[in-house]
C-alpha cells in the first residue's frame, strides 16, 4: 500500500506548480547561491526535488544539478520543464531514505519539506540527513527548510475566560508527545479526482535538529525563520515562523 506522500505526488505535479508555496523560487535560489558564494564549480544535490523548480533555476544560473525524487510523476514533469528551459539537470529516482554519492557533492539542498520530515518514523527521518551529510564533500552544506515545532506549541495555551472554541486554532490533531500532526486532507489532482489523504507530518524543534545534524557529521548548524522567497540570515526564528530554514556545514 502506498503511504500517503507516494499517493499525494501522483499525478499531481501541474497542480503542484501552481500552488502559492512554490511561488517563491527566484529568490530563495539567490540565497542559495550567496551561501555558496556564486561559485559556479559547486555541484549541488536537490533532495526531494519534486517538479524541479530549484534544480532547475539553480541550472539556468550555470550550476550543475541533480536533482533525487521518489515520484516519477514529479520527476518526468520535471524533466519536461528542464527541456523547455533549455537546460540540463540529471533527474534520478531515489528514494530520499536510501540514497548515497559518496561525498560528490558541494551542496545539498531540501527545500520545502522535500522528503524531511515527511516521514512515518523518526528514524526515516534522520536516515535523510545522514545520506545527505554522507553525499557531501567535507566542507560542503546542506540547506533545507522543515516544520517548526514552535509554531504549534506556543498556540496550546489555555482558553482565555472570554473566549469562544471558533476563534481557537484546530490543533486537535497535533500530538504533544510525538510533535506530528495527523490530519485527513482533501484535494484535487491534475485530472481534477479528489483524493482524501491521511497526512502524517512531523514538527521539529530547533534542539532536535541540532542534535540531528551533529550525530550525522555535521560540524555546525545554524536555524533561522524562514520567510517564502525571501530567506535571510537575518530572520531570528520565532513561534510565528512556520517553517525553520537551517544551514548545516559538513
Amino acid at each position: 500500500m502506498n503511504k500517503w506522500y507516494e499517493d499525494l505526488f501522483t499525478n499531481y505535479a501541474r497542480t503542484y506548480d501552481n500552488a502559492v508555496f512554490v511561488q517563491g523560487t527566484s529568490g530563495e535560489v539567490d540565497f542559495i547561491e550567496q551561501e555558496i558564494k556564486r561559485d559556479k564549480s559547486t555541484t549541488i544535490l536537490d533532495v526531494g526535488c519534486g517538479t524541479g523548480r530549484h534544480s532547475i533555476e539553480l541550472a539556468r544560473r550555470g550550476y550543475k544539478v541533480t536533482g533525487i525524487d521518489l515520484s516519477e510523476s514529479q520527476l518526468t514533469r520535471a524533466r519536461e520543464k528542464a527541456a523547455g528551459a533549455g537546460v540540463q539537470v540529471d533527474f534520478i529516482r531515489r528514494d530520499a531514505r536510501d540514497f548515497s554519492f559518496d561525498m560528490h557533492f558541494g551542496l545539498a539542498i531540501m527545500i520545502c519539506e522535500g522528503a524531511f520530515p515527511l516521514m512515518e518514523t523518526d528514524e526515516m527521518n534522520y536516515r535523510i540527513l545522514q545520506n545527505a551529510a554522507d553525499s557531501l564533500r567535507t566542507g560542503g552544506k546542506l540547506i533545507f527548510t522543515t516544520l517548526s515545532g514552535l509554531y504549534p506549541l506556543a498556540r496550546l495555551r489555555p482558553l482565555p475566560e472570554d473566549a469562544t472554541e471558533s476563534l481557537i486554532p484546530d490543533l486537535s490533531h497535533f500530538d504533544l508527545l510525538t510533535l506530528r500532526d495527523r490530519s485527513t486532507v482533501t484535494l484535487a489532482d491534475d485530472s481534477g479526482q479528489e483524493k482524501a489523504l491521511k497526512c502524517d507530518e512531523r514538527y521539529y524543534l530547533p534542539s532536535e535538529i541540532t542534535w540531528y545534524l551533529e550525530s550525522a557529521g555535521f560540524v555546525r548548524s545554524e536555524i533561522f525563520g524562514c520567510k517564502l522567497g525571501a530567506f535571510s540570515r537575518s530572520d531570528k526564528l520565532t513561534a510565528d515562523d512556520f517553517e525553520m530554514l537551517v544551514i548545516a556545514t559538513k
